[in-house]
């Protein structure tokens, strides 16, 4: 096996996205209506790219698969999803602002900074993740 295919990306993450989610589709069930076809987009130009999450050097089992990852690969591959997330992203954010408060979201990038710096133990993953669907969400 080549070297370069054992170097893995470091992957960086400014907020868990997947503890906002859940808390929005907890509040805000019309959320989903907006978010899933987007995800499925997503899901599809993965495919069509190759995307491997494995590619990237995740310090949480608990993160491992996040959709974070899927995106940052996709930012880098595809110039269709660099113009679709330009014109989307802004308003998913405005939208998941509106819906989860500001501490949250404060919590949401202390944990992410934590987590790509590896200073989140097993148990606090663990905790953090607890009642959230892991994987591609």
């Amino acid at each position: 096996m080549s070297l370069n295919r054992d170097i893995k990306k470091n992957a960086v993450c400014n907020t868990c996205t997947l503890k906002l989610i859940s808390i929005a589709y907890s509040r805000a069930p019309w959320f989903r209506l907006f978010r899933e076809p987007l995800k499925f987009g997503m899901r599809f130009l993965s495919w069509v790219y190759r995307v491997n999450p494995s590619e990237y050097e995740v310090r949480t089992s608990k993160c491992f698969g996040c959709i974070r990852f899927y995106k940052v690969a996709l930012k880098e591959k595809s110039g269709l999803f660099r113009r679709m997330n330009d014109i989307f992203n802004p308003l998913f954010d405005k939208l998941l602002e509106r819906i989860v408060t500001e501490e949250e979201v404060n919590q949401a990038k202390a944990y992410a900074q934590a987590a790509t710096d590896g200073k989140i133990l097993p148990e606090d993953a663990a905790n953090w993740m607890q009642g959230q669907r892991t994987g591609f969400i």
